[in-house]
């Protein structure tokens, strides 16, 4: 039997005591997310993703980059509103459940490739591990989940946009990407994973060559070896949009063949060296970034 998780009481807070210097790992990553700066999957535990998230933003800052949470930077990282909010289930999301087929065959004769469950429905709406979000709810029965059901989420928006990204760069060795504007001020800092074979990561400059919001897929069994499934297939198959679509919400496709960035169905993965040659964002990352980039756009990719 698994362990039974501890819940994760934050206590309210007036708006009134608003702004306010944060005070936890998890005050620290919802602060973060909120400038556009992403320390990953919101899960209230220091990781590598936070540190560096919080080596950004005091670079920004013209702060020593520690990546830690030291007395001067959290004076400057500031909570501007509580750190949660609510989110009524709907008939809706409960419609648009769907299992998630084991094969590639299977995957390519669904009508969509949705959410399997509403936890991971909820996780993506609020930029979080679906385990945070069971510890911020213990008393719901995530498997027997019924419409009008209130939650708590973290309250995490990145803002608006105000004009489109001047370029972007990837950083291999670090796994993150970040978009700038013209005057290099940072728009967006997000983690990805790159590809596990070393010859199949490009280094240079790219650029934007279509921007595809909620993509289909083509599964071509020949780049996909090291499947005993695809060895047997003798066609490509076409898979359906969806969150738990293999490239996710977004497809931004760069002018050398076959690479991209794009979404993941699973975005606490993101951050890992496992991609057959392009770079995965968590979906609500790739669904932020298809708002800042535009077909030419650098690319630029650092060892």
């Amino acid at each position: 039997m698994a362990p039974r998780l501890r819940p994760f009481i934050v206590a309210p807070e007036s708006p009134a005591g608003f702004p306010r210097p944060v005070r936890d790992v998890f005050e620290t990553q919802v602060a973060l997310a909120r400038q556009g700066i992403s320390p990953g999957s919101i899960d209230a535990a220091p990781g590598s993703q936070t540190r560096k998230a919080i080596s950004v933003f005091q670079e920004i800052q013209n702060l020593p980059q520690t990546g830690l949470l030291d007395t001067n930077t959290r004076a400057r990282l500031t909570l501007d509103a509580p750190l949660l909010t609510t989110y009524t289930v709907t008939t809706n999301d409960l419609a648009r459940l769907q299992p998630l087929g084991k094969t590639w065959l299977a995957k390519s004769q669904q009508s969509a490739l949705e959410y399997e469950t509403e936890l991971e429905l909820v996780a993506e709406k609020s930029h979080s591990h679906p385990e945070l979000i069971r510890r911020l709810n213990p008393g719901v029965n995530w498997t027997n989940i019924a419409a009008d059901t209130v939650v708590q989420i973290p309250d995490v928006d990145y803002p608006a946009p105000t004009n489109k990204a001047a370029f972007a760069v990837i950083h291999l060795a670090e796994k993150f990407l970040e978009a700038f504007d013209a005057q290099t001020n940072l728009l967006a800092h997000f983690p990805c994973s790159i590809a596990a074979n070393v010859e199949k990561r490009p280094v240079g400059e790219l650029h934007v060559a279509v921007v595809v919001p909620n993509p289909n897929y083509t599964f071509d069994p020949e780049l996909f070896p090291e499947s005993p499934e695809a060895r047997q297939l003798n066609q490509k198959l076409i898979l359906q949009p969806g969150p738990n679509n293999p490239v996710g919400v977004a497809w931004i496709g760069l002018d050398k063949t076959g690479y991209g960035i794009h979404g993941t169905p699973v975005p606490e993965q993101v951050g890992r060296t496992e991609s057959h040659g392009c770079f995965r964002l968590a979906n609500w990352d790739a669904e932020y970034l298809v708002k800042l980039v535009w077909v030419g756009m650098p690319v630029l990719v650092e060892p």
